[in-house]
């Protein structure tokens, strides 16, 4: 592929980046809706504390409702839908003013930053704060996204500083 500049490339990793968040996205909403179950299951346990070592003292914490399993999961599923949707925005309006001039670009990001900010809340505050936190989710050898959490947002920060950065001219 040939760039006329470094600052084309720039704009063209900048949109390229944001597609494969979005695709993650994707995958992640297929995932949720097609193995809704297996899932559940995942969140239903770290809610129920049921797995964690000192499940007496932190009983307290637990949520062992089903029907609140289900809603809590149902509002992580919302959220990964909306930031999905709002990367997806992000990346079409990169795509679309990947040409025009620098303001626009700029301008063009921001769809892409209120995805990745969403993200952010999803697997940061909700899994890491909340489920490790609050939930002792670390504590559990079987029902555990702490480490996979952790990666997804390790590539999301660093995306969204990338993303805000006024590199363009």
């Amino acid at each position: 592929m040939i760039f006329s500049s470094t600052d084309q490339l720039i704009r063209v990793s900048k949109a390229l980046l944001m597609a494969f968040f979005s695709f993650f996205g994707l995958l992640m909403m297929y995932s949720n809706f097609t193995d809704y179950s297996v899932n559940h299951e995942y969140v239903a346990h770290i809610l129920s504390m049921d797995t964690v070592s000192d499940k007496v003292r932190y009983s307290y914490r637990a949520i062992t409702s089903p029907m609140m399993h289900h809603r809590i999961y149902w509002a992580i599923i919302t959220l990964e839908v909306i930031y999905t949707l709002y990367c997806l925005l992000g990346t079409y309006q990169l795509f679309r003013t990947i040409n025009s001039s620098a303001k626009d670009f700029h301008e063009a990001k921001k769809f892409s930053i209120a995805g990745l900010l969403i993200a952010i809340f999803t697997y940061y505050v909700c899994l890491q704060v909340i489920g490790v936190e609050w939930f002792n989710m670390d504590e559990s050898t079987d029902w555990n996204y702490q480490d996979w959490a952790r990666h997804i947002v390790d590539f999301i920060f660093p995306l969204l500083v990338y993303i805000t950065l006024k590199t363009e001219r």
